[in-house]
């Protein structure tokens, strides 16, 4: 295959990055875009010149150019979107989480894989080039034997209101941001099981827009005992914040993704695409290139490589899947104040992770 005709389907802040990301692969071609939204799909083709544009998804897979779709549609779309990819005979990529629910997400795995197209998981951070170098020091060994990873992301709210709805997203921040930091443990370990979790979480920020958690924590303990940490927030002033920091017993290893590669700036009036909101004035800390510091180019490089045969893929539907099953017990856990082992019920498959703990804390509510 020489060139891998690229179908974008959303038009908000992860499909531009994804559509800048795709524009500087070799090889890739954006071939159309699509979004509901009036005027949203032609303003973004105009803008990453992108030959087509429609208002219906369906549209876009008609298309015989389109190789791929890139879905960066709200969370509750993706099945939707993803099965009618298949059946189409396109290969998916698909904007972290895999799914609102754990059977939409089933029902895509099964879907790709019958129809013999690959269903690849966009969790960028497994291609960040900091964390790469920090999982190639793990893997020579440079750490000795790595016990304790903690994956830190935060910040003071997300780029769309839907996120705020968790009939839309399936869950809060641990939801959104918590899927990173899952993978990014699972991935810094080589991906072993784990047997256990336990999370707290709060709204403390954001209570009069959600009823999800906008600040959360929780912990991850692996088969051979090692510990996964997660902290991740929207309740958190100050702009992006993505640390890392892996400790062996032959050594320490901290990354911090945005502030090394960052330009410290005091700003009155905001800048770029985040000057529509508040946190970019003042001290703010752009970088110098986001699309590939976060690892969006490596990441669509390796995805076209992938649909090319030439690679096999490091981040699958599968891996969605047990990212979501780990959400589902973090969620469970938070609810009963208790370690949870990671296990889904027949009756949680079709609910969103969050639903157990809503349901604990409207509990405790009523009965105080």
């Amino acid at each position: 295959m020489a060139e891998v005709g690229v179908g974008i389907v959303g038009s908000g802040f992860v499909s531009t990055l994804h559509a800048e990301a795709m524009r500087r692969v070799p090889g890739a071609v954006l071939r159309g875009v699509t979004s509901p939204t009036p005027g949203h799909a032609e303003s973004f083709a105009q803008a990453h010149g992108v030959p087509s544009w429609y208002t219906d998804y369906r549209a876009l897979l008609d298309d015989p150019h389109v190789d791929v779709v890139c879905i960066g549609a709200p969370n509750h779309l993706h099945r939707d979107v993803a099965v009618a990819a298949a059946g189409a005979g396109k290969h998916v990529i698909c904007e972290k989480p895999l799914a609102r629910t754990l059977a939409e997400a089933e029902e895509m795995v099964s879907a790709c894989r019958t129809a013999g197209v690959l269903l690849l998981y966009a969790e960028e951070l497994c291609f960040a080039p900091k964390y790469v170098r920090a999982k190639q020091l793990v893997d020579e060994g440079a750490l000795g034997r790595v016990f304790h990873v903690l994956l830190s992301e935060q910040h003071d709210g997300p780029h769309s209101a839907w996120f705020y709805d968790v009939r839309r997203s399936g869950g809060g921040v641990l939801m959104d941001m918590g899927c990173h930091a899952i993978e990014f443990c699972r991935w810094m370990y080589g991906k072993p099981a784990v047997v256990s979790v336990s999370a707290t979480l709060g709204t403390y920020m954001h209570g009069r827009r959600t009823e999800g958690d906008d600040h959360a924590v929780a912990i991850l303990t692996f088969e051979g005992g090692e510990i996964g940490v997660v902290e991740v927030s929207w309740a958190k002033p100050g702009g992006m914040d993505d640390r890392a920091e892996l400790i062996g017993d032959g050594g320490v290893s901290y990354v911090d993704l945005v502030r090394g590669s960052a330009l410290p700036t005091f700003s009155a009036s905001g800048y770029g695409y985040a000057a529509e909101k508040a946190p970019s004035q003042g001290w703010a800390y752009p970088m110098f290139d986001e699309t590939w510091n976060y690892g969006y180019v490596g990441e669509m490089q390796h995805f076209v490589d992938c649909i090319r045969g030439e690679a096999e893929p490091r981040e699958t539907g599968e891996d969605g899947l047990e990212v979501l099953r780990i959400l589902y017990s973090m969620y469970r856990a938070a609810a009963t104040g208790r370690t949870s082992a990671v296990t889904v019920t027949d009756g949680e498959r079709e609910q969103e992770p969050i639903r157990s703990w809503l349901q604990a804390r409207r509990h405790r509510h009523s009965a105080t």
